[in-house]
């Protein structure tokens, strides 16, 4: 009934169209946090490496593998968010080769909860920075590289602003 009685309204006095990109039209996205997880991954895997047999390090192991999967999965999620939400209609002409890139990003998170692999960590960061990189480019933003002042101290991405 007052779906039907907004229908006669709208029809007598229109209501402006809306839309939006995603299901909170909020417009804030950023690559930051899934960089951060996948940094964390990578930190993750090498304090596992400095780890020894005690059974105070087997109870940091399970710890450090718990966390360092939450954080592989959460650059899934930050990825596929923004890949889902924000890349659309033009940026995916404009991109699109960002839909492979998100595949290999779900495949490295993948493959990085699946080990402690330290090569496997770092190809994560590596695929999580060009997909920054990129989402600045839609933005406008000039980016540039840097070792990150914080262990795992790796060369990563960061937009130039002010």
């Amino acid at each position: 009934m007052l779906h039907s009685l907004l229908q006669k309204f709208d029809t007598a006095r229109p209501f402006s169209t809306v839309s939006a990109h995603c299901d909170i039209p909020c417009g804030i996205y950023d690559s930051t946090p899934a960089q951060i997880f996948a940094l964390s991954v990578l930190r993750y895997c090498h304090q596992i490496d400095g780890l020894g047999d005690s059974k105070e390090d087997q109870a940091k192991l399970v710890r450090l593998v718990a966390d360092k999967e939450k954080h592989a999965e959460s650059v899934k999620h930050e990825i596929r968010v923004i890949w889902g939400d924000y890349f659309k209609g033009e940026l995916l002409e404009k991109y699109p080769n960002i839909h492979e890139l998100t595949h290999s990003i779900m495949m490295a998170g993948s493959a990085a909860k699946q080990s402690v692999s330290v090569e496997k960590a770092q190809k994560l960061v590596d695929l999580v920075n060009e997909f920054a990189e990129i989402f600045w480019e839609t933005k406008g933003v000039e980016t540039y590289r840097a070792t990150c002042p914080y262990e795992p101290k790796v060369e990563t991405v960061y937009p130039k602003l002010g």
